[in-house]
């Protein structure tokens, strides 16, 4: 039998119970949910709006298709989350209450309220000691979604020319990095507003998207990561290397169709990556492994926007606006972006 919270035992929680505009999204008292056997209850402290989460509140056709046709399966939105283990499951061995941890929920969501449960063997690791709970949620916001693409897909090595268009974008922002990690020679395309801040990420070179159209240049890329799902295969193509590799993060019928036309004809590829579908097994490994990336520093936030839950509409209407730089983070409670001590 499931456990069933005492009476009393309630949190707000960030709802949309409808699709439509941001000013859907009300702050609701919601049951707070229990533990199972391996389970641990979480006390959030933060969480991030991405723009996955934008269509899915907005009813966008395709994210009705797992939403829910007519109104969302899950009112609580939210995937990443960061804060303090308050209580565990009675068989749960590998965290104890008071860990700090950050992690994914792959399946319900319901990370944009004051407790999460988690369960132990999922997408969840104990938060790098050089991140605050802010700083957490932000540094995998992006690189989860980056990650497969760059090291799987694409399977970056040193000394190839990589392009990344929405480099200033959360996805686009851990790309940087993850390119610079693994040795690639790092092209950003982002506004001039947002330049030097992502050449401190790692750049070798910025293009202005204002001022300067990356497919008209004389240069070629071994890869061309569009984060923004801006660009295409069709404009993009004459930008590769003969052997060059278009990833695109935002699926489409044209994308799925040269996907399937450039596996079989052609040198130049077009692929993408549904990672939101990998195994919860696969994604715990990633989480691991930037994990280690961000307590070496190799791997670091890139924040926009931080809003407390109240003004999570705001934070809607920041990632809707198209303009989003890095992550937009939502804060529970009272937080202070300070890291633990060392």
């Amino acid at each position: 039998m499931d456990p069933t919270p005492p009476a009393g035992d309630r949190m707000r929680a960030v709802v949309s119970r409808s699709y439509g505009p941001p000013d859907r999204v009300e702050i609701e008292e919601i049951a707070r949910p229990v533990p199972r056997a391996h389970e641990v209850l979480v006390r959030n402290r933060a969480s991030v709006v991405t723009a996955a989460m934008v269509e899915a509140r907005r009813g966008a056709a395709m994210a009705r298709l797992y939403f829910g046709v007519t109104r969302p399966k899950w009112p609580v939105l939210g995937t990443n989350f960061a804060g303090t283990v308050e209580a565990v499951g009675g068989d749960v061995t590998r965290f104890a209450v008071g860990d700090r941890v950050t992690g994914v929920n792959v399946v319900g969501f319901a990370a944009h309220a004051e407790y999460v449960v988690a369960p132990e063997a999922g997408v969840i690791i104990r938060t790098p000691d050089r991140l605050s709970d802010i700083d957490a949620v932000a540094a995998f916001d992006g690189s989860v979604t980056a990650l497969p693409f760059l090291r799987d897909r694409a399977r970056i090595a040193p000394g190839q020319s990589i392009l990344i268009n929405g480099a200033a974008g959360a996805v686009g922002s851990a790309a940087v990095q993850l390119a610079k990690y693994y040795g690639a020679r790092v092209t950003a395309v982002c506004s001039n507003a947002n330049g030097e801040a992502v050449r401190a990420l790692g750049a070798d070179v910025v293009i202005d998207y204002a001022a300067e159209d990356f497919t008209d240049a004389r240069d070629r890329y071994d890869v061309i990561f569009d984060a923004v799902g801006k660009s295409s295969f069709t404009r993009s193509r004459r930008a590769l290397t003969r052997d060059g590799l278009f990833l695109a993060t935002v699926p489409s019928p044209a994308i799925l169709g040269w996907m399937a036309w450039t596996s079989r004809f052609g040198r130049r590829k077009a692929a993408i990556e549904f990672t939101g579908l990998a195994g919860q097994d696969e994604m715990a490994k990633n989480l691991v492994f930037l994990g280690a990336l961000a307590e070496s520093g190799a791997l670091v936030p890139f924040i926009g926007r931080t809003d407390r839950m109240e003004d999570a509409a705001l934070s809607h209407q920041y990632v809707e606006s198209g303009h989003k730089r890095g992550s937009a983070v939502i804060t529970f409670g009272h937080v202070v972006r300070q890291p633990a001590p060392r």
